[in-house]
């Protein structure tokens, strides 16, 4: 009986190391971008796609809206190949072309790019999972004159109300990580990620705070290469204010 219960934990751990190496050996796909810009000049735009594992998989990609459900596809593009093949540690390249008509033509467009690996059956006692990879495609009609680059310092920042308020005038998508607020020294507000749409405006609570001192507002925008670029800001009651680029080099 007693060796009996010696073995048993013996076999639990090959099996767990077993499934390991068959998820190790199975890697997965990666995208050579972040995110996709398609500027409506272009008949299409591309990314390419690596399967960094050994095995042979099937890389499946296609788009869909935030309010879609994660298996329904984007009818205004097409997406060729949508099924490939990948042998391992092949590379293939995905086009991405839009029909021509559907999304406004006076801001920016965003959808979701998904590319998911099917991998092959599973052997017996191999633990196989599929990746999926998701990335964020930034459709721009022509006639845009703004500086996409300049997005997130047009943004218009203000106190209204015991509320920290944001307006995006522009045409373009902001993409802000890190977003904080400080009142003399004490952190009023966080948060990890938003992304502000083309001429939309969002409000956070603030706890109590007086209105003689100013907020100490920090983020990071993300730009058209993945870029991180920091801007602060000072903001008051009742006065709309623009953040600025900070200095990104360490003390």
């Amino acid at each position: 009986m007693f060796s009996y219960f010696l073995r048993r934990p013996t076999a639990w751990l090959c099996a767990a190391l077993t499934m390991t190496l068959a998820i190790q050996a199975q890697a997965g796909i990666v995208l050579n971008t972040t995110r996709v810009i398609y500027p409506a000049t272009d008949k299409e735009v591309s990314l390419q796609v690596h399967n960094t594992g050994t095995s042979e998989i099937l890389a499946q990609s296609w788009l869909e809206a935030d309010n879609e459900s994660p298996a329904a596809s984007h009818p205004l593009f097409a997406i060729t190949p949508a099924l490939a093949r990948m042998a391992g540690n092949a590379k293939q390249l995905i086009r991405i072309i839009y029909a021509g008509e559907g999304l406004p033509t006076d801001r920016e467009s965003v959808l979701w790019l998904n590319v998911q690996e099917i991998p092959q059956t599973a052997r017996e006692n191999e633990l196989q999972i599929a990746i999926r990879q998701r990335i964020k495609l930034f459709y721009r009609p022509q006639g845009l004159t703004e500086d996409p680059l300049q997005a997130a310092q047009t943004l218009q920042w203000q106190v209204r109300d015991g509320q920290l308020e944001v307006v995006n005038p522009g045409p373009y998508h902001v993409s802000m990580i890190k977003l904080s607020a400080s009142h003399r020294g004490q952190i009023v507000f966080q948060e990890d990620s938003r992304m502000l749409a083309p001429k939309a405006h969002m409000q956070w609570p603030l706890k109590a705070i007086s209105r003689q001192a100013p907020l100490d507002l920090a983020f990071i925008s993300i730009n058209d290469f993945g870029g991180q670029e920091p801007y602060r800001a000072k903001v008051t009651a009742d006065r709309v204010i623009q953040a600025n680029k900070a200095d990104s080099r360490p003390d």
